[in-house]
């Protein structure tokens, strides 16, 4: 019983911070129906902006943890650099299949610029390390960092929730991903709604990237290639598109990767996951919680 109250929550613990990077992923694909594969180096953005950063804000007198108010920012700018420079003239003169292809090569480019810049390199980093407190509750041990993790993602979701539903951008959010041509008629400006959505989901990759770090102290240039991937395959599992979709996808593979580690082999891990992907999609091609919406002619 202990052993599989341990390794549920080790399953929560991974799912959430796949959550947090899925929301990311569903955001925008919901606006532009873009899969940005780049949005998993904002991860590692987000983990070397705390590296440098966590020591000043603790020198400063302030918990290490701050650190993230200046890792979303930077994430943002990342976020919005990236869309108005690479993937803004390809939404205005190419197609689906180029747009893909910028999106995998901007993944690249922002992996060698990163391992370009002296001060981070190509060799992984040890960043200090965050909320080392562990309580223990009936043989059961359970980490600060993960308790956090799962209700800082909780709260992220139920934040996002109500962005999309009460605020005046997340309404124009909603109404560019419904119709584009209708919302321009309607007076939104799509570009300003796309980077600003762009902008939100690279700041949830620096949320991500604190909870990651906060569990699994390195950080390297390539860190968000192998994050960016399960988080896809979350939105895709859940419904991409859906933010709830996207919780529940990052929740189960965070589950199903723990069990399979706990119970069979952990070189079974991404077999399983992906068996379970391709079952879910045989059964219900939306995704867990994803509409089918069938194309206008």
């Amino acid at each position: 019983m202990i052993t599989f109250i341990q390794f549920l929550i080790t399953g929560l613990r991974l799912g959430s911070v796949y959550a947090l990077i899925a929301l990311g992923y569903t955001m925008v694909y919901g606006i532009i129906k873009l899969i940005n594969f780049a949005h998993g180096d904002f991860i590692m953005v987000g983990g070397y902006t705390l590296y440098f950063t966590i020591p000043i804000m603790m020198k400063m007198g302030l918990p290490g943890w701050t650190a993230v108010i200046l890792a979303v920012i930077v994430c943002a700018c990342v976020g919005m650099l990236v869309e108005l420079l690479a993937y803004r003239p390809v939404r205005k003169k190419g197609t689906n299949l180029t747009a893909l292809i910028t999106a995998i090569a901007m993944s690249f480019v922002l992996e060698n610029l990163a391992q370009a810049i002296p001060a981070i390199g190509p060799d992984p980093r040890v960043p200090y390390t965050l909320f080392t407190q562990t309580i223990t509750v009936g043989g059961v041990s359970i980490s600060s960092a993960t308790i956090i993790t799962i209700i800082v993602s909780a709260l992220v979701m139920i934040a996002l929730f109500l962005f999309t539903q009460k605020t005046r951008i997340g309404r124009a959010m909603r109404c560019v991903s419904e119709d584009k041509q209708a919302a321009v008629l309607m007076g939104i400006n799509v570009n300003r709604t796309i980077i600003t959505t762009f902008a939100i989901g690279a700041g949830l990759a620096a949320i991500a990237a604190l909870m990651y770090i906060a569990q699994y102290p390195k950080i390297y240039t390539t860190m968000g290639a192998t994050l960016g991937i399960y988080a896809f395959v979350a939105a895709v599992l859940g419904g991409i598109g859906s933010l709830p979709g996207a919780m529940l996808g990052g929740m189960v593979i965070g589950i199903v990767q723990s069990a399979t580690n706990t119970y069979i082999s952990s070189s079974m891990s991404d077999t399983f996951v992906y068996l379970i992907l391709i079952i879910v999609l045989m059964i219900k091609p939306a995704g867990i919680l994803g509409k089918n919406v069938g194309e206008k002619v």
